[in-house]
């Protein structure tokens, strides 16, 4: 009996440690997002938006997502652009690397509204979007639908170099209601008109867990118009 008391103990606390390993979300480590955006002008009234972004549960690797986003963009005035676009993601939801883990797909057509301001020095942009994600999960399929908001500020310390920062909330249309927050601050250089760099931190909330993440961004926005407008892109 009491060999067998001992053996169950055992096995319950590799059970345990296995399980506890499992279900290890990767929350206490430094993450890092790299990213690329452009705002690529193609006539004065229209424009066509490039992203891809490579988000890793650490720093140096350990791959999370990856996100590729375009989209067609309606200059309604210099400080209100609608944009129509589709997003493909990549995902693994899984902080431990193993062999024959499963990723998710996601296929997303989004529909979103910019509206620019300034006060000051401080230039502001309101970002409305809704979402309609068609997701594959663990052999399963799902379509899921969410509106974000982001407020974005942006301060200029000089010609070259700026600060940016945001919060944007995601919600859910169906349930849960809360999706994520994320909030972010950054040191940004503006490399000529077109180019500018951002290295950033970001505090990314999901209900009962918090990610930290370092990003790198790069912003490239040519004019492929033929033509010079004053952009503020």
């Amino acid at each position: 009996m009491k060999r067998f008391l001992t053996c169950l103990f055992l096995a319950l606390l590799l059970s345990g440690h296995s399980a506890a390993i499992a279900q290890d979300t990767g929350e206490d480590r430094l993450g890092a997002w790299y990213m690329y955006f452009g705002t690529n002008r193609i006539s004065e009234k229209w424009s066509i938006h490039t992203e891809a972004q490579f988000r890793y549960y650490e720093v140096a690797g350990n791959f999370n997502q990856m996100l590729l986003r375009t989209g067609a963009n309606f200059h309604i005035a210099a400080n209100a652009i609608a944009t129509l676009g589709y997003a493909y993601i990549d995902t693994d939801t899984e902080f431990e690397e193993f062999e024959g883990e499963k990723k998710s797909f996601e296929h997303r057509i989004f529909q979103q509204f910019i509206l620019k301001n300034s006060l000051g020095d401080i230039a502001f942009e309101h970002r409305y979007r809704l979402e309609q994600r068609f997701l594959e999960q663990y052999g399963r399929s799902d379509t899921q639908h969410r509106a974000r908001y982001r407020l974005q500020l942006t301060y200029p310390l000089n010609e070259k170099w700026f600060l940016n920062f945001y919060d944007e909330i995601f919600i859910n249309l169906q349930q849960p209601l809360f999706g994520q927050n994320r909030l972010y601050g950054a040191l940004g250089y503006k490399l000529r008109p077109d180019l500018s760099l951002q290295l950033g931190f970001l505090k990314n909330h999901f209900t009962g867990r918090n990610y930290d993440r370092l990003q790198f961004a790069v912003f490239f926005n040519p004019d492929f118009s033929g033509s010079r407008h004053n952009r503020n892109l």
